[in-house]
């Protein structure tokens, strides 16, 4: 799209935008309206929201606008999933120059509709406003379909940790990335895009999980979020933990063991739970350790021992 956002105003910004979206039988008011009605009925809604601030949480010369509303919607919508419920909806809270190329905002949109098409979910709408630094804020909603929610209190000594989806590829990815290389693609494509596996939170509630939460900062940070809400140590064995053989690669070229990404590296939002040790799991599913009784305060452990480094603080701006 030719053009500055500054030219094409705000309310042609919103008509550029909207005009690209898809809707779901959930939505009963979509884009247009004072606000958007999306039909509820649990009588219950799962909420979530998330902020993507440029230069800390994306880079333009690393991804393009499409990357950036893949991923802006695929953290927040891996948020629903991870409470047991499905995606229904989805709103914008767009920050953006005025002398922004009118092309980024709607290629950003683009990838927003595709994610939440993914998930079976639809943006709803949002707001734009000028602003010095793009911000994208996103806020994500949920239905829990009659069940219960599955938060991280109710793990239980004795229940397995299992995980499904990609552990550390989005870490490897970024350690490519900032050495200026393109390659191995598929971890640069699961920083650029993650892909969380939605269809699994609400079927590991099916299953009977006990706790659960996507893996956003890093596995033994999250798990840490479990372990202290349910007041029981976590115990991870590092040899259950996929390495895949390029990650093995990246980290001999860039001097990183690549276990640090799989226990450390947040943002590929994973699904991790707890279940019962008598659940039987599908295959997509790997069991990577067990809950037990804490020995003094809740904490996450490695092999038995802790694990220094546990991830992604936004406030720290560095692992802890």
């Amino acid at each position: 799209m030719k053009g500055s956002v500054g030219e094409l105003g705000e309310f042609g910004l919103i008509r550029e935008l909207t005009a690209r979206l898809t809707t779901t039988p959930a939505v009963r008011i979509g884009p247009g309206d004072d606000a958007a009605v999306v039909a509820a009925p649990d009588r219950r809604v799962v909420a979530s929201t998330d902020v993507l601030l440029e230069g800390r949480h994306f880079r333009r010369d690393w991804s393009t606008a499409y990357d950036v509303g893949r991923k802006a919607a695929a953290q927040n919508l891996a948020d629903i999933a991870a409470m047991g419920a499905v995606p229904t909806a989805l709103l914008l809270g767009l920050v953006v120059p005025a002398e922004l190329n009118a092309g980024w905002p709607t290629e950003m949109m683009d990838g927003l509709r595709d994610e939440c098409q993914v998930a079976g979910a639809a943006v709803v709408g949002g707001d734009v406003v000028r602003g010095d630094t793009i911000t994208v804020a996103i806020t994500a909603l949920g239905d829990l379909r009659g069940h219960e929610p599955v938060t991280r209190a109710g793990a239980q000594p004795g229940d397995v940790v299992a995980v499904t989806g990609w552990l550390g590829w989005s870490a490897a990815g970024h350690a490519v990335l900032s050495r200026g290389f393109r390659s191995p693609r598929a971890f640069v494509e699961a920083h650029r895009r993650p892909e969380p596996p939605y269809h699994a939170g609400p079927a590991a509630a099916g299953l009977g999980a006990n706790a659960m939460t996507d893996v956003s900062d890093g596995l033994v940070a999250d798990l840490g979020h479990i372990a202290t809400a349910s007041k029981v140590r976590i115990d991870i064995r590092s040899g259950a933990l996929d390495i895949p053989s390029q990650m093995n690669d990246i980290g001999q070229a860039v001097g990183v063991d690549p276990l640090h990404w799989v226990l450390t590296g947040g943002e590929d939002h994973a699904i991790v739970a707890t279940f019962p040790p008598d659940v039987k799991l599908p295959a997509r599913w790997k069991v990577i350790g067990e809950v037990l009784n804490p020995s003094a305060l809740p904490q996450v452990t490695v092999d038995g021992a802790p694990w220094s480094k546990t991830g992604w603080d936004h406030f720290a701006d560095i692992e802890n």
